[in-house]
């Protein structure tokens, strides 16, 4: 198996490293908007670097890997689709609907794959937290809380195009709340904090936001996020039920100190960041885009999930901005309960 991998950055060079090693693929052909990056990249792992995007799609590949900026992922996948190619693609289709609707289009149009990269379902915390809200360990789940908090924020030159952070950030919390619960949320409403630096509102972002959602079952669910966690990187998710509470993410090397005077100690080596808090998961998702290729195993995650977790994000963006709960229904792309 050839496999193109467009773009060649830290999340790039990860996916090109598994892809390398991988036994069922032959070989790689990367290339980047700086030319000399893919070719170090390239040198380094044995493999091909090519001038541009053009060359990967005429040199011939069995599927592609797309880890570029965000506002090239829906031409790509459209490229590819039209190619009849499967495609792996980093979070989000595009940011904004009509743009992932369209892509989506694009792909069932020629009936190709779209592997989204929502690494969080594969990893062990969340496959052991969807396990017990699915066989009943639980009883009946009444609320989940979630947090995202990143250690240090982005480039300031980043935020203008991450399309914020419920759209950049959250959209995990809310692609791995349907997956663990199995449920779909009906409304949220949504709050921003740009009180932190002058970057962010210069940005027309925040840098703290939080969430109350409602699922279709009637739990309720909190999600928060900041891009200014000075302890570390942290992501958890707690599940209460009638019948028990499990905790995603508490370990140690989870970044938070109990001010109680049995508590445990704070983590001698706290998370720096994504790549190494879910490390194993990335090689994860990337295994499992190989399987589907061969024909091994169904789609993980396919656009349409991507969709409706970008749709919560949306209709987050317009409570914030509305001050106003916000049913999702509101906004297009809706199908009936998708969540797996």
């Amino acid at each position: 198996m050839r496999i193109g991998v467009i773009g060649t950055g830290r999340i790039g060079t990860i996916h090109a490293n598994t892809l390398s090693r991988h036994r069922d693929v032959g070989s790689l052909i990367l290339t980047d908007a700086d030319v000399s990056r893919a070719q170090e990249l390239a040198h380094r792992l044995g493999e091909t670097a090519a001038p541009g995007v053009d060359e990967i799609f005429r040199w011939g590949v069995d599927a592609v890997v797309i880890t570029t900026a965000t506002s090239a992922h829906a031409e790509l996948i459209g490229r590819a689709a039209r190619a009849g190619l499967p495609v792996f693609c980093e979070k989000p289709i595009a940011l904004d609907l009509p743009g992932t609707l369209q892509a989506i289009g694009e792909v069932e149009t020629a009936g190709t794959i779209l592997q989204m990269g929502f690494q969080r379902r594969f990893d062990t915390g969340y496959e052991g937290a969807r396990e017990a809200v699915r066989s009943g360990r639980l009883g009946r789940l009444h609320t989940v809380r979630a947090l995202t908090s990143d250690q240090a924020p982005p480039p300031v030159a980043w935020l203008p195009l991450s399309g914020g952070l419920y759209r950049d950030t959250l959209i995990h919390d809310f692609d791995v709340l349907r997956w663990v619960t199995g449920r779909e949320v009906v409304d949220v409403y949504a709050a921003g904090s740009d009180a932190g630096p002058a970057m962010f509102r210069e940005a027309g972002d925040v840098d703290t936001a939080a969430v109350v959602l409602t699922m279709d079952d009637g739990t309720l669910a909190t999600a928060t996020a900041t891009r200014l966690n000075g302890a570390g990187y942290d992501v958890r998710m707690e599940l209460a039920g009638e019948l028990d509470t499990v905790v995603v993410g508490l370990d140690d090397r989870t970044p938070v100190a109990s001010t109680e005077p049995t508590g445990p100690p704070a983590a001698d080596k706290p998370w720096p960041g994504f790549l190494e808090r879910f490390g194993p998961a990335y090689e994860a998702e990337l295994n499992a885009f190989v399987e589907v290729v061969r024909g091994e195993r169904a789609n993980p995650c396919d656009g349409r999930e991507a969709l409706q977790a970008l749709r919560i994000s949306e209709a987050c963006e317009l409570s914030r901005r509305d001050r106003r709960p916000v049913a999702v229904a509101e906004l297009p792309g809706g199908t009936q309960n998708t969540a797996m």
